[in-house]
């Protein structure tokens, strides 16, 4: 299909409304406020300290990630009473959106695994806000961002005796979910379970439905795919690797997806894809649930009290709730956060 064809298409599918990543604040000309973001960023670290003490060891490093040796910020949340070597499985958290960070509405969650006994391990991959320019620029939508949450698991392995190299799962949302999904089929090997939260699935799909300049922009604005779906095959290919829904064959371990029908980021009809592709070629790897119009639709398991600042106490929908218990099941029953 030539790009004409396919802006053409995009004119006609995309939707009136979408729900929009949230900015770090913009300075003169549109462009991002790093200092503000880097302000923002430092505070957002003081909450989760805050809401740490007492409960689990907060830690904030950097990794080199096997890319560039660039340096990859990361969160690392530890029970207070840590056991002896391999004592504990592991969870990577994936944050989402495209210029994203590890949000503080994650503080109740994080705190539910740490105390089942997980450490969980929070990277700031390339293109998170709040880091400066250089790590904002060097966003790589699907590429280098993956292997700088691999990279993760060599960190533990390195660093972490008191984990279990055989108990590693990983965790993300939306963009993070894609995330998941890409590093779990990439290197099957590295994760023992996968759970992918309402995860983007199909790049085609996103830009038809999105809008294709628009997209191409927020996903690739240095063009280091080297143009849009339809200009060459090589080109396609590079949208094709980065898609989720075309590495289901690559699938080696169980993984948990979530959806909703009333999801305005990730919609329904990019959604089912990977639901329908794991139900029919991984029935025995894959658990799939969607939920039809809960509170919050893409945020719908991370609503929380608008009014509490410090812990971030979930609403706790039936939706919310039921998706949660699923994924601890799921991830417990995988990883054995108990064992010692």
């Amino acid at each position: 299909m030539c790009s004409a064809v396919f802006a053409l298409l995009a004119l006609m599918l995309a939707p009136a409304s979408a729900q929009q990543t949230p900015a770090a604040g913009r300075g003169q000309g549109g462009a991002p406020n790093f200092d503000a973001a880097i302000q923002q960023t430092a505070q957002i670290d003081e909450t989760w300290r805050q809401a740490s003490a007492g409960k689990m060891k907060m830690e904030k490093t950097t990794y080199k990630s096997r890319v560039a040796e660039m340096d990859i910020p990361v969160y690392v949340f530890t029970p207070l009473t840590v056991r002896g070597p391999k004592g504990h499985a592991a969870l990577i958290w994936v944050h989402p959106d495209i210029r994203g960070r590890v949000y503080p509405y994650f503080i109740p969650y994080v705190l539910d695994a740490v105390s089942r006994g997980y450490v969980v391990v929070a990277p700031e991959y390339r293109g998170s806000v709040g880091y400066g320019q250089a790590h904002f620029d060097a966003i790589d939508y699907g590429g280098a961002e993956v292997d700088d949450v691999l990279t993760s698991v060599d960190y533990v392995k390195t660093t972490m005796p008191h984990v279990d190299p055989a108990r590693i799962g990983i965790i993300g949302w939306s963009h993070g979910g894609m995330i998941t999904l890409l590093g779990a089929t990439r290197e099957p090997a590295t994760f023992k379970a996968a759970v992918a939260m309402v995860p983007v699935t199909n790049l085609f799909q996103r830009l038809a439905f999105k809008g294709v300049a628009q997209q191409h922009d927020r996903i690739d604005p240095a063009n280091r795919y080297g143009g849009l779906p339809g200009d060459t095959a090589r080109i396609n290919a590079v949208y094709k690797e980065r898609s989720a829904v075309y590495q289901i064959e690559k699938l080696q371990i169980p993984v948990l997806v979530h959806i909703t029908r009333n999801d305005a980021d990730v919609n329904i009809e990019e959604a089912m894809q990977l639901v329908d592709a794991l139900r029919a070629r991984k029935p025995d790897l894959a658990e799939t649930k969607i939920y039809d119009t809960p509170l919050g639709g893409h945020l719908f398991d991370r609503q929380y009290d608008r009014s509490d600042t410090k812990m971030y106490t979930p609403v706790w929908t039936r939706e919310q709730r039921d998706s949660w218990n699923r994924v601890w099941a799921f991830l417990d029953w995988n990883l054995d956060p108990y064992k010692r």
